[in-house]
């Protein structure tokens, strides 16, 4: 039996879920995340967004090949909030790119890497690297 089709899987963009989480979340790093989600969904058109594992993710909107959704293909990154001084950022398929700055921490036997900030200017310190390695993500989708 097929699994049923989400916007996840035909990779269809959910900003309007996004737009609702965001309205409603308390958190301390509130600019941070909504500077990074601008900054994150300007990078390719490609890179679309949705509420999964109860947080703004985003993933590629491009052409793929059916796959199991529990293979997670389309993820490129996610934010997670549980600490309240700083953003985390997981890479779901981190492993896949080239970090030679090290921005990338972690190694996570299903491939995560994760990467963490306390300010915008934190954020825009390493902006140019983070850029890369999404580009990158993208890119290896994109076949």
């Amino acid at each position: 039996m097929a699994k049923k089709e989400t916007n996840l899987t035909l990779g269809i963009s959910e900003p309007e879920k996004v737009n609702l989480y965001m309205e409603n979340l308390k958190y301390p790093l509130f600019d941070l995340a909504q500077y990074m989600r601008t900054f994150i969904l300007s990078i390719d058109k490609k890179i679309g967004e949705g509420i999964y594992w109860n947080v703004p993710t985003f993933y590629f909107t491009g052409k793929m090949n059916p796959f199991e959704p529990k293979e997670y293909k389309r993820y490129i990154v996610g934010f997670n909030f549980y600490q309240q001084d700083t953003l985390r950022v997981i890479f779901l398929k981190g492993a896949n790119a080239t970090d030679p700055t090290g921005l990338l921490e972690g190694d996570y036997k299903d491939g995560r890497r994760i990467t963490t900030f306390r300010s915008i200017e934190d954020f825009k310190s390493k902006e140019k690297e983070f850029k890369k390695i999404i580009k990158q993500l993208v890119k290896l989708m994109d076949n």
